[in-house]
């Protein structure tokens, strides 16, 4: 056989290389030769050929790898010098990586130099919330240990790799997200680590030396992109700082005209006895938005309190908040409305505007306590002189602006805890009930450690509404819980004087049940609680409610408690089915057998004869008392 017989193999395959044919193509060469019939010098001359064809192939393959890669690179480079927004930078950053690799996800952590940890900042593939709010200690995960490290690592099975120091908030989000090979590369900039950039499969992947290579170039570029932009966006704002500053020291001079002109107007207020709606509007007038009064409970409680506590003027959203207090004590706020951009000569104003509005407040207040007495005085004759002749009750009323003649409803209050300043609680909350009162056209006394309040009751209003209204209200005026009973309505106070004094007792014994059940601090009405409110407060008292309930089904509450059942649910069911599982097996929506296995645990926990009438009558009271109060019983639970 000659030479170009020989050599024929490689210049058929250097026409394979030359027309960029696939890699099974480089098969057909050897089976054509064998189906020649060709000797097996030339079968392994063909094989050598192919051999080293492949080689070259697979080496141009990487190099055109590799030419598409830097030129992606370079391109990103390029992108990334061009933006100037710190987000917009860190969003093309991940993307690009993603892109680059061709991975799931990829996602950016920045460090954390207060915390001393690296947080999660943007990602670009990502499903899970919880993954999206990752931190990561130093050391910790894989990401922590780029991060302490300075240098990539890579895994193609995370979850599963002993390298790095796992922790269950990382891995609950990693496995959220479903990742399983991932590849980091610190952000360095000098010799300090500001970052770490991963780029994430949610299948098992190696990443060679080459992918990981091209991340940290990539990465080395981002860094530079990321300070780049970081340093414009410092320059903005210290621009914009020299902008404002300029700004505040244009209206400097007009913000001083402006506080002399509120002084002189607050200080004319006062000389002739004005409102706190006159302080509010003066102060409009001067600074540029709407000032109002706010009273206590009125507005935002977080903002109003945060004011008080500082003494201080505090912005929320738009608004400015400002309290009026006297003390410990809050006697209302002032809001200045749209202003977000508040100068410190405005906001002093403001300042100044709720001290004047305190003092108006409490000048009000003394007029307001005479007042408040003769209302108390009217209040204890309805309470305790039911023979007082009715025209002189209309009369004393109409003088107080109330009209005793119309449905009235009675509330008894009483601070729920006592503290050590129990008599001051006492007279705050006696103070934040008359208050309550005549601003409700109704009368109030203090009594029996409480206060009592005498409140119109409108056809369409709710006596249980109003009582949690009322505990709401004083609870936010005397700073501790305020546990509020009221009674059934009182057609007509002034006609029948008598019924005010058994309203009165319906209301307490609405307290105290409430008290018995745990509750204080609420409001409630009579009718909220039926025959069982005579029960707690009956000879025996409310006190040994609590031993009643755990003693008859506590086991069954300990149970559920610890084993996530629901026998308590399904003994009510059962109860309310007249005893009937095939009912009960309805209104539970379960298999009829579940209903038997259930009541089954049921009487080896309260005993073979639970469902004797004598116990069952027991059961079912303490199953009601669990309801209306769930923290009596249980035992252990």
């Amino acid at each position: 056989m000659s030479d170009d017989h020989t050599e024929s193999p490689f210049a058929a395959y250097l026409a394979l290389l030359a027309g960029g044919a696939p890699a099974d193509a480089y098969e057909r060469p050897v089976l054509r030769a064998r189906a020649d019939g060709e000797p097996p010098a030339r079968l392994a001359a063909v094989e050598r050929a192919k051999f080293l064809a492949l080689r070259v192939r697979a080496e141009l393959e990487d190099r055109r790898r590799r030419e598409a890669e830097l030129s992606a690179l370079f391109a990103t480079a390029h992108d990334l010098a061009g933006l100037r927004d710190v987000d917009a930078v860190l969003q093309a950053i991940v993307r690009r990586a993603r892109s680059l690799l061709g991975t799931d996800a990829a996602y950016l952590t920045l460090h954390d130099a207060i915390a001393g940890d690296t947080y999660m900042r943007v990602t670009d593939g990502s499903v899970s919330a919880r993954f999206q709010e990752l931190r990561l200690g130093m050391g910790e995960g894989l990401g922590g240990l780029v991060a302490q490290a300075a240098r990539p690592y890579a895994t193609d099975s995370y979850l599963d790799d002993p390298r790095f120091q796992h922790t269950t908030v990382i891995d609950s989000g990693v496995r959220d997200e479903g990742l399983v090979a991932i590849l980091g590369v610190p952000l360095q900039l000098g010799s300090g680590v500001i970052g770490v950039l991963f780029a994430a499969d949610r299948r098992s992947r190696v990443f060679d030396r080459q992918q990981i290579a091209l991340l940290a170039s990539f990465a080395a570029h981002a860094a530079i992109a990321i300070d780049t932009a970081n340093l414009l966006a410092e320059t903005r704002s210290a621009l914009a700082e020299l902008e404002a500053a300029n700004e505040i020291i244009r209206d400097r001079s007009a913000a001083v005209e402006r506080a002399a002109d509120i002084h002189d107007r607050l200080t004319e207020l006062v000389l002739r006895g004005g409102g706190v709606h006159d302080v509010a509007a003066a102060v409009t007038e001067v600074l540029d938005g709407r000032v109002e009064f706010l009273e206590p409970g009125h507005g935002p409680a977080s903002a109003v309190e945060r004011s008080r506590a500082e003494g201080r003027a505090v912005r929320q959203g738009d608004d400015w908040i400002a309290a009026v207090s006297a003390g410990d004590e809050l006697l209302g706020a002032l809001r200045l409305r749209d202003r977000p951009g508040l100068d410190p000569v405005d906001r002093r104003t403001l300042e100044r505007a709720a001290m004047v509005t305190s003092l108006l407040q409490l000048a009000r207040r003394s007029a307001d306590e005479a007042e408040q007495r003769v209302r108390g005085e009217l209040l204890d004759d309805l309470l305790d002189a039911p023979e007082r002749a009715p025209r002189l009750l209309r009369e004393r009323a109409v003088r107080l602006r109330a009209d005793l003649d119309t449905p009235h409803i009675v509330l008894a209050a009483r601070i729920a805890d006592e503290r050590a300043d129990a008599l001051a609680d006492r007279q705050r909350l006696w103070s934040a009930a008359s208050h309550l009162a005549a601003t409700g056209h109704g009368l109030a006394v203090a009594r029996d450690g409480g206060a009592v309040l005498l409140l119109p009751h409108g056809p369409s209003d709710s006596a249980t509404t109003t009582a949690r209204n009322t505990a709401r209200r004083l609870r936010t005026a005397v700073h501790a819980p305020v546990t509020v009973g009221a009674s059934t309505p009182v057609p007509a106070p002034a006609a029948r004087p008598g019924d005010v004094a058994t309203a009165y007792a319906e209301a307490r014994r609405c307290l105290d049940v409430l008290h018995a059940l745990g509750r204080g601090g609420e409001g409630a009405a009579a009718e909220d609680f039926g025959f069982l409110g005579l029960l707690l407060t009956g000879t025996h008292g409310g006190t040994h409610v609590g031993e009643f309930v755990t003693r008859t089904i506590g086991p069954v509450v300990d149970y559920d408690a610890r084993r996530g059942t629901a026998l308590i649910r399904t003994l009510d069911a059962y109860f309310a089915g007249g005893m009937s599982p095939v009912r009960t097996k309805d209104a539970l929506h379960v298999h009829v057998n579940t209903v038997a296995q259930r009541l089954d645990r049921v009487g080896r926990l309260l005993g073979a004869d639970w469902q004797s009438p004598a116990r069952t009558l027991e059961i079912q009271l303490a199953l009601r008392l669990h309801g209306l109060s769930p923290t009596l019983g249980g035992g252990s639970s």
